[in-house]
């Protein structure tokens, strides 16, 4: 019979021991970054967003999306 050998995780960090803290660098390299994001949405962002989400919708719906639009089909041709 084994016995389970737990293994206690290895943690490696560039704080080299000292307090985690946030460079005046890296905030600088964070507000550069969010700006390039802000300046990123266009005019045509929020269409971009709903495609994506109606992407997503049908994506994860398939078979139902197609059974519903046949049958918007069968009806349109029915009533034409």
């Amino acid at each position: 019979m084994s016995t389970p050998v737990i293994v206690t995780p290895f943690w490696s960090t560039a704080s080299f021991g000292d307090a985690a803290d946030i460079s005046p660098i890296e905030l600088s390299a964070l507000g550069e970054h969010l700006a390039l994001c802000r300046g990123a949405r266009g005019r045509l962002f929020a269409l971009q967003c709903a495609a994506q989400t109606m992407h997503g919708f049908v994506a994860a719906r398939f078979v139902t999306t197609l059974v519903v639009v046949a049958l918007l089909i069968g009806v349109g041709s029915l009533v034409l």
